[in-house]
């Protein structure tokens, strides 16, 4: 898995660091998401689906054996 984010697209919402704090935070200056694990380990791997699926500016793409995975709506 290997994940990206558009920060100019980034509310700040910060349903991604709620959800996989092991992977997003939050910048404090801000408020949008920092990428902490670009390729996280697999026991991250829901969270971080899951992060993805709820962002509400669609921010953040998910990469699984060579095929983008849009978030969910």
């Amino acid at each position: 898995m290997e994940i990206s984010v558009d920060r100019e697209r980034c509310c700040g919402a910060g349903m991604c660091a709620l959800t996989a704090p092991e992977v997003f935070g939050q910048d404090d200056e801000d408020g949008r998401v920092l990428l902490l694990e670009r390729r996280p380990p697999h026991r991250d791997h829901e969270a971080a689906r899951e992060a993805a699926g709820l962002c509400p500016a669609g921010t953040i793409t998910v990469v699984e054996r060579g095929h983008a995975e849009p978030p969910a709506p």
